[in-house]
């Protein structure tokens, strides 16, 4: 429990007026409970949805814009800032100790700022077109759509060397030294156990999520290594944000190739 209350208190705005410890302990248990923090954010995305959608008379276009909304109020731009970090950075086109150096420089280059654009409007169009075409499945994973990106940030953090002994990246990849293992596992069992009951017709679906954010994983980890030596936090809050463009992108070109 305040494993999963440290990542609220971190990775969301929701207030979490605790001193809680942090401790390796803790923070161990905050990265384990990372695909939970991703269904509890899930659960919110899709119940503003389905309220919005089902229950008042606001236009697709509304709906769109409050569910997309939702998404950096809630995060407090924590992963945007991580993502526009790494495009000033890997844009510059220099070397890894300029390209980290130009990471921890607090200010917002331009590439940066053309890169969230590019990214915020990308998911307002994935999600406007979601609820102009909505299936059997969409709700669905909407709800799952966060538990994937941060089970990626979770493999990026357990699998991938930092690249420099400081930072926030640094700090959680100490506290997972000499863990490997997949301790993710039971929330696929648990999520897989539930397809089978209640959605077996969904199931190739889950799988080719689960099959895309793998892809992500090997990805991200490849151009981490390549472009910066490894993680930080910053890549770490850019991973989350380039998984979800990737997923929001799969479930909007399914709601036009996946017949109900």
């Amino acid at each position: 429990m305040i494993g999963f209350l440290l990542n609220i208190q971190f990775f969301t705005a929701i207030p979490v007026r605790v001193v809680l410890p942090m401790e390796r302990e803790y923070v161990q248990k905050s990265i384990k409970t990372f695909p939970l923090l991703g269904l509890f954010q899930g659960f919110i995305y899709v119940s503003i949805f389905f309220l919005l959608n089902e229950y008042t008379p606001f236009s697709a276009l509304a709906v769109a814009f409050f569910v997309w909304l939702s998404m950096i109020l809630l995060t407090g731009g924590l992963h945007l800032d991580g993502w526009m970090d790494a495009s000033d950075a890997y844009f510059s086109y220099q070397d890894t100790n300029k390209r980290l150096a130009i990471m921890k420089d607090p200010h917002v280059g331009a590439f940066g700022l053309l890169s969230v654009i590019v990214l915020l409007s990308a998911k307002f169009l994935f999600i406007y077109e979601i609820v102009t075409h909505m299936q059997e499945f969409t709700y669905l994973f909407v709800l799952l759509l966060p538990f994937f990106s941060k089970t990626v940030m979770g493999w990026i953090l357990l699998f991938v060397q930092e690249a420099k002994k400081d930072g926030l990246g640094a700090y959680f990849k100490k506290s997972v030294q000499g863990q490997r293992t997949f301790f993710y596992n039971s929330y696929f069992g648990l999520v897989l156990l539930v397809f089978l009951l209640l959605f077996p017709q969904w199931l190739p679906l889950f799988f080719l999520f689960l099959f895309i954010s793998i892809g992500c994983y090997f990805l991200l980890s490849r151009f981490m290594k390549r472009a910066f030596g490894g993680l930080t936090g910053d890549l770490l809050g850019a991973s989350v944000e380039g998984t979800e463009l990737v997923l929001w992108s799969t479930l909007w070109l399914l709601h036009y190739f996946v017949m109900v």
